[in-house]
């Protein structure tokens, strides 16, 4: 695997499962969630330490999580909080209700950003 937990972040562990699913992918199913998606999303969280950390998911090119600003351009950056993206991920949260609260901020393509619940309950079904 690679460094893609931070320690003092709760979505660390959601992540790290995302990238365990989508390296279980095959080609064909990899491509199937490239082609729903077409989209790279770059997610940047704060935790309550105020400390950030950015992990960006490609689901337009290569169909990968990794930790860092993403490589091309990302299609939609979403900014919300550690908690935030763990009750999303829960189904504990909408995306959209998170926008509507003020919980979750985005910078791009904001119709994409509404695919990322379907990206998230997809890899959770994969684990």
């Amino acid at each position: 695997m690679s460094d893609i937990k931070v320690p003092g972040f709760k979505a660390s562990e959601l992540i790290s499962g995302l990238e365990t699913a989508f390296s279980k992918f095959t080609e064909a199913e990899k491509q199937s969630q490239i082609n729903k998606t077409k989209g790279i999303f770059e997610l940047e969280v704060t935790n309550a330490e105020k400390e950030k950390v950015t992990w960006t998911i490609d689901l337009k090119k290569e169909g990968k999580v990794y930790k860092g600003k993403a490589q091309p351009k990302a299609d939609v950056t979403i900014i919300l909080a550690d908690d935030t993206l763990v009750e999303l991920a829960n189904g504990k949260l909408s995306g959209q209700k998170a926008f509507m609260t003020g919980k979750l901020k985005t910078k791009g393509n904001m119709m994409l950003a509404t695919k990322l619940d379907g990206v998230l309950k997809g890899a959770k079904a994969r684990l």
